[in-house]
């Protein structure tokens, strides 16, 4: 709980990372030696309060799988689940049966969905076509809990926050490297419902190759996330809840960093 959350209430955050079934958190640590994969989400709840589900980007949820899979988790622990690709990254003219399947996929979360992550790709800047076309995609997702990442710089303007705003629909706060045209850190909290936090890491070569492996390996410092307390009591003083997750997933990064800010967050109450 941080101050803030406007009323005098506090602001209820809640930390994971994204995704939590890797095979390589068994070799780095964070899993016990021969963890099996059916394994991993109930030992990562007794670590972490939350999770955003990363097999969703590439595979369309189905409504059996969910089930089980939040079958395994406590009653208090919540879910984020990206968009699958096919409605981002590879969209054509049945995107929106795309998102049927989607909103039929995910039903079973029902009260334990925090948001549905709309991560929209590098190459995503905002000209008219791409514009309207989130704006039917959003129309789609209508009455579920949205975050929206932009990648391309172009889309950080006010009037973009204040249409997000319109709709109650999140836009997610990112910590990446300082590179040319990406998307910038900013404290702009568009629904007071929720603000929405990803660590991507700062590996400016790594972004730069496209290397999936390399752009995530990075491990952040006590001093780097320290930085981020400032920034997270602003978001918290504009939102009832928020979320923070991790997704340097690579050598089990993500889960140790995530447990270095949660002493930090414990600090500040």
């Amino acid at each position: 709980m941080l101050p803030g959350g406007g009323g005098g209430r506090g602001c209820s955050v809640l930390l994971g990372t994204c995704g939590y079934s890797y095979t390589e958190w068994v070799d780095s640590g964070f899993y016990p030696p021969s963890t099996r994969t059916a394994d991993m989400l109930e030992l990562y709840c007794r670590v972490f309060s939350t999770v955003e589900l990363n097999y969703t980007w590439y595979q369309m949820a189905r409504a059996e799988a969910v089930a089980r899979m939040a079958a395994k988790a406590p009653g208090h622990f919540r879910f984020s689940a990206k968009l699958t690709r096919t409605m981002t990254h590879e969209r054509d003219a049945e995107w929106p049966k795309q998102v049927q399947l989607y909103r039929e996929g995910i039903a079973p979360l029902k009260d334990r969905l925090v948001a549905i992550l709309v991560q929209l790709p590098p190459d995503f800047d905002r000209t008219m076509e791409n514009r309207r076309y989130l704006a039917a995609l959003l129309d789609g997702l209508q009455d579920l809990p949205v975050a929206v990442e932009f990648r391309h710089g172009s889309w950080a303007t006010d009037s973009v926050f204040k249409e997000l705003e319109r709709r109650k629909v999140t836009l997610v706060t990112v910590d990446t490297p300082q590179l040319p045209g990406l998307f910038p850190t900013l404290d702009v909290v568009t629904n007071p419902a929720l603000f929405y936090v990803r660590f991507h890491g700062r590996n400016m070569g790594g972004w730069r190759s496209g290397n999936m492996q390399k752009k995530f390996d990075y491990d952040y410092s006590g001093e780097e996330l320290g930085e981020w307390r400032l920034m997270l009591d602003r978001l918290a003083h504009q939102a009832e809840r928020g979320v923070i997750y991790f997704n340097n997933h690579v050598r089990a990064q993500a889960p140790r960093n995530g447990q270095r800010l949660q002493k930090i967050l414990a600090g500040l109450g």
